[in-house]
């Protein structure tokens, strides 16, 4: 008898997923065992990481940036979590797995003008400081009120204290910069080259400081008398990128111990870099938060007010004028936001102002 023919249906068509009708999983590894790090610089993809919890001497763990973690930036003062390699031995390298949530963020831009692309970009300077510490010579050079003032705009807008320091107070008194910001209660410190530097310790104990100014107000020596072996930290932690450190990167040091004491005595980032702050990122309303003596004037503008020059109503003129506010704070407000709307030529300005005398930005 014929073998009977065997008929098929559905059920007996195999189908081969394609390509695109994979599954896929979204997990990723959780890293549990990972370990909690601050950046203390940033090298070309490298970054030297120390545990906060970890001895002075404990050695920087090099680490680089996990593919997961996609374009998010890493700078120096971010706080976040390692694995891998994290004993800092020479060769080893560990990776960023996860950045903490940034409790601030200092930034920049390379220029006023936000009309051009240079003057819209915008940097991140430092992230997680908790104090702007202005350092100004109060003679040789003189003090320069447009560059001051415009950290404290950048710090304001940051969320961060600022504390104005104030070198070579052996050559010349402090008078005419503390009398400029009299209506700010703005803190400050005097260093002499003979000082104990206690005070400005006191102030920069259990913080995460950042130091800027220009160049011959005495930073770079500032730095040296707060941490002795600056020097030696830094060709430490440049090292990881197999390069120096540049005029252009920030350097986080732990500032040693004072005496017995085990309270934390903080670190400070260096910013040899910074010369000035580009204000393009600030807006008109948030520029005003750096000139609190100047808020009450304007309580009774119009909403429409712009506070500039051209503003022929503005309230801010009447309030100067009545001795509410020192007249040089007006003029650098507005010239600040002149230069932040690109109205002003920087080429043809001085870039700071000087006491005694008229201000400029």
């Amino acid at each position: 008898m014929p073998a009977r023919k065997r008929e098929y249906d559905e059920d007996d068509v195999r189908v081969r997923p394609g390509r695109s009708s994979r599954p896929r999983t979204r997990t990723r590894p959780r890293h549990d065992d990972a370990v909690d790090a601050l950046v203390i610089t940033v090298d070309r993809g490298r970054y030297g990481c120390v545990r906060e919890d970890a001895p002075p001497d404990s050695p920087v763990i090099t680490a680089m940036r996990a593919r997961e973690l996609g374009r998010k930036s890493v700078v120096v003062g971010d706080r976040v979590a390692l694995v891998g390699d994290v004993t800092g031995a020479p060769g080893a390298l560990a990776r960023i797995v996860r950045i903490g949530e940034r409790t601030s963020v200092l930034r920049r831009t390379a220029d006023d003008d936000d009309t051009t692309p240079e003057g819209r970009l915008e940097r991140v300077v430092v992230a997680n400081a908790d104090q702007l510490v202005i350092v100004s010579a109060l003679a040789d050079p003189p003090p320069r009120t447009g560059f001051i003032d415009r950290c404290l705009v950048a710090a304001y807008d940051a969320d961060i204290e600022p504390l104005l320091c104030l070198t070579k107070a052996d050559l010349a008194g402090p008078e005419a910069v503390l009398d400029y910001y009299a209506e700010l209660d703005l803190p400050y410190v005097l260093v002499r080259p003979d000082s104990d530097l206690g005070d400005l310790r006191k102030r920069l104990a259990g913080n995460i400081s950042v130091l800027v100014g220009h160049s011959g107000v005495g930073k770079s020596t500032l730095v040296n008398r707060l941490v002795p072996d600056a020097l030696r930290a830094v060709g430490a932690v440049s090292a990881i990128g197999k390069g120096r450190h540049t005029s252009t990167s920030a350097v986080a040091l732990r500032l040693p111990p004072v005496g017995r004491s085990r309270k934390d005595p903080g670190w400070i980032i260096d910013t040899p870099g910074i010369r000035s702050f580009g204000l393009a990122h600030v807006s008109a309303e948030s520029l005003l938060h750096g000139f609190p003596d100047l808020v009450e004037g304007t309580l009774e503008d119009q909403p429409n007010c712009g506070h500039t020059v051209n503003d022929v109503e503005c309230r801010l003129d009447a309030w100067v004028a009545g001795g509410k506010a020192d007249p040089r704070r007006l003029e650098s407000y507005r010239r600040l936001l002149a230069s932040r709307a690109g109205e002003t030529d920087s080429r043809e300005a001085p870039p700071d102002d000087e006491l005694p005398g008229p201000a400029t930005v």
